[in-house]
């Protein structure tokens, strides 16, 4: 709501995001409020180009090794 508002007044001159607090958005998100042409919500899909997808499988590859030598990598404490 606040960002919206933010876009509204002109505090922020536009904005996109591809995440919302609740997903799939409900209707009446003001964040999809198509008067409001400068804020965009996008498909939460960036990972679905096939670069993408290959950098995803290729990392996975690397977790796997590094934590099979005992050396895990990319952790979310």
């Amino acid at each position: 709501a606040a960002l919206a508002q933010s876009v509204r007044e002109g505090k922020i001159a536009g904005a996109a995001t591809d995440v919302l607090t609740v997903e799939p958005p409900k209707e009446g998100n003001v964040v999809r409020d198509a008067s409001i042409p400068n804020l965009i919500v996008t498909p939460h899909n960036a990972w679905g180009s096939v670069d993408a997808r290959q950098r995803i499988v290729d990392q996975m590859v690397e977790n796997v090794e590094a934590f099979k030598q005992g050396r895990p990598i990319r952790q979310v404490n």
